[in-house]
This record gives structure tokens, sequence and C-alpha cells, in this order.
């Protein structure tokens, strides 16, 4: 397959002589062949020549979920990674959340054979525990064998101290990525929404951001005391940017991430009682967000997230109490921190966090495979159900204006194109 991009403007502050440079690409059989100021198409070739067309290396998300196995009617692993081709992302990393839970070699095998032949690849994450129950540690080096990333319990909060040091000193053994989500939950308790003004005007039972805090410092004295690679997925509190700075100072191997969504949306968005907004960690106040906005500028936050979960209707249209907690994200991400972050920023937060697991990073340069994002930059919309390529409909997004919008992704010698 041949591909033209006409007058296309590159985006990749990494390569500082193509940089906002407006240039034709040609591919040929999934690699570049040639970058020019013009080109001409001959034989049989796809020419993409759009308005303000813009192209970068293709996007990066560190944590989505889909249904299978188990759940198939939320999301199946083809059309999950079919919207993110269609959201811009190349490369997923898959969370621990079907059913049955990876805590397996077999597991993380089954995953990697139901993604093939997609444009987008899938990178599994394995349970840390056997079926995440915070109890057993699983078979973490026959995983990381089969192809894991990490190693997460998803959304379950180890309450076992001594199994986490156990695992981190163990995982030194092979590089191992351990990931351990940030809630005490002797704090939280059952709460559901931030603690603070809104809940308790609500009347809705709070979480304090000590419930989050406590269990950073916690599991930052464990690493100091093992060494080893920790990874803390979608922080949400201005003093756990603090407490994650200060341990990069002294040295720890500590990653972590913030979800799109806490970014952007204060908890303020509640006062409807929208089950949309009901998330984990739960939306924050707008101090927050300014300290975590400032944590992913000045690198202390290391990755940003869609954190991806597609959620029967059933399980959100329900009473607050009883909603699940959750939202897709994919297809909105982009537009929503371009609104923030503006075009170059924005490009930077997506394609950055490959290397801390491993994995290669793509190039724009002739010879290299092409692995490509299209976007334009200035369009603004609402986003609305016509923008959603899930099959799930759980989008905290809904209603807002966006701007920017994906044109499609290439990759693996394929190309998806929005309508």
């Amino acid at each position: 397959m041949n591909i033209l991009l006409k007058s296309v403007t590159i985006v990749n502050g990494s390569t500082n002589h193509l940089h906002l440079k407006k240039r034709d690409i040609l591919i040929k059989n999934g690699i570049i062949d040639a970058i020019e100021s013009t080109i001409e198409p001959s034989g049989k070739t796809k020419v993409i020549d759009i308005k303000n067309l813009h192209v970068s290396i293709g996007w990066f998300d560190s944590g989505v979920n889909f249904g299978e196995p188990g759940y198939e009617e939320r999301e199946t692993i083809e059309n999950g990674l079919l919207t993110a081709a269609k959201s811009g992302f190349t490369d997923v990393v898959l969370n621990t959340s079907s059913h049955p839970t990876p805590d397996s070699a077999s597991d993380i095998v089954y995953l990697k054979n139901a993604s093939k032949n997609q444009l987008t690849n899938l990178y599994p994450l394995g349970n840390l525990t056997v079926k995440g129950e915070g109890e057993v540690l699983a078979e973490i080096y026959d995983m990381k064998n089969a192809g894991a990333l990490g190693f997460y319990d998803y959304k379950a909060p180890m309450g076992n101290a001594n199994l986490l040091k156990i695992a981190l000193q163990y995982a030194q053994n092979f590089e191992g990525m351990v990931f351990s989500f940030p809630l005490d939950k002797s704090i939280s308790g059952k709460g559901i929404v931030n603690e603070g003004i809104t809940s308790t005007k609500l009347g809705l039972k709070g979480i304090p951001t000590l419930a989050e805090e406590l269990q950073i410092a916690r599991d930052l004295f464990v690493l100091e005391y093992t060494g080893g690679k920790l990874f803390i997925p979608t922080v949400s509190s201005a003093n756990s940017v603090k407490l994650i700075a200060d341990a990069k100072k002294k040295g720890l191997q500590v990653f972590c991430s913030v979800a799109v969504h806490n970014l952007t949306i204060t908890d303020s968005e509640l006062e409807n009682f929208d089950t949309q907004f009901k998330v984990m960690p739960p939306l924050r106040t707008s101090a927050d967000i300014k300290a975590l906005q400032k944590g992913v500028k000045n690198g202390t936050i290391d990755l940003v997230t869609t954190d991806h979960i597609p959620l029967n209707i059933e399980l959100k249209h329900v009473e607050f109490d009883n909603a699940d907690f959750g939202t897709i994200g994919l297809e909105s991400a982009f537009g929503t921190l371009n609104d923030i972050f503006g075009v170059e920023e924005t490009i930077a937060i997506l394609t950055k966090g490959r290397s801390i697991f491993g994995l290669d990073e793509p190039e724009i340069e002739t010879g290299k495979a092409a692995n490509l994002t299209l976007f334009t930059t200035e369009d603004t919309f609402e986003f609305s159900d016509e923008h959603i390529y899930s099959s799930s409909k759980n989008a905290i997004a809904l209603g807002k204006t966006l701007k920017g919008k994906v044109i499609g992704s290439i990759r693996n010698n394929q190309i998806i194109l929005n309508k």
C-alpha cells in the first residue's frame, strides 16, 4: 500500500529539523519512503490532502480498559483497538480489568493473540497478585516473559505493605514494573466523591485526598527501602504531586500518570448528580487541577492517560450511589488536552512514555516504519454521541467543547481514517 500525505505540518519536537515544517510524506508498504517539499503521486497511491493537516508519531496511552474477556458487551479487543486507532493512539497498555483477570502467562498470550493484525498495538499488564485479590503474588516472572509490560491489580489498593516490598524486590531480577493504586481504603471507606464543599452540599460520602497521599507516602517509603521500579497510576491531588516530585529528587525510580478528566474537570460538575462524572480517583478541586497541570508541564507526572473504561448503560443509569466508577476517554483526549495545553505541548504529552516500559520510540524519518497520527488543530466542536466509536457510551466529555480533530492513524502497513 502506498500513501501520500500532502502538505502536512510535522509536529515532532524531538526532530528539530522537521518540527513544524510543512512537507509531503510518501509511505510505501508501511515504510516512510520520502519526506520532501513536494512529491507527485505515481501509480496506485492513496493521496490524503486535507486543510490544516498535521502529523506526529503515533500516540501512546499507558492505561486503557476493554471488556474482553468476560465483558465483551462493553468492548471487544477488536473494537477497542479500532477506537484507539480512530482516536490517534497506535500503542496502548491494557489494564487488568477483564474477567477473569490476567494472572498467568497463558492469559497474557491470549490477550496478545487476540490483538494481532490490528493497526494499534496492544501491550497487556498482568495482575500483581492472584485474581487481583492482594493476597498471593502472581506469576509475574512468567507473565513478563510472555509479554506483560508490568503488574497491576487494577484500581485495587495494595493493603499488604510487605507483599508490595516482596514484589518490588523480586521484580528487580527482571526489570519488572510494579503498579500500586494510590488509595488507603481505611481512610476512603465508602466514599464515592471528593471530600469537600461539594460532597457536603450534596450529601455524598467523600474521599479525602489524604487517602491517596497516605498510600503514596507508604509506597514511596517501601520503594526507598527495596529499590526497583514503581508506577503510581492516576494521581489526583496537589500533595500527591509534591510527594512524587520529592521522591524523584531522591533518585527513586518512581513513575506516575494522571487521567485526562482529572486534569480538566472539578467536582463542582457533580451538582446535577450526573453519573458520567463518577470516576476513581474522584474529580477534585481547581487547586488540585492547577497542581496536576503544573506537574505534567514540569515532568513530575510522567504520563497522561485516558483511563478509558467502557461500561454497560445499566451500570451508569442508576442512582449516583449505585453507579460504577469510570468513563471512556480515548475519543475526547486530544481535543481536551489541545484546548488546555496547545498543540505542541499536547503532542509531547501524547507521544511520551514508551521508553518507561522499554518500548521503541517511533521516528518520522525516511527508512523508518510509519507509526503516525493525523490530526487538525483548530476545529472546535461539541463532543456528542456521534464522536464516540466505543461500544459503550459512558463519556464524561459529552457536551464539552473540544479543540482539534483526529483524522486517523497509520501503522503496521494499515491506515484508518475517520469519516
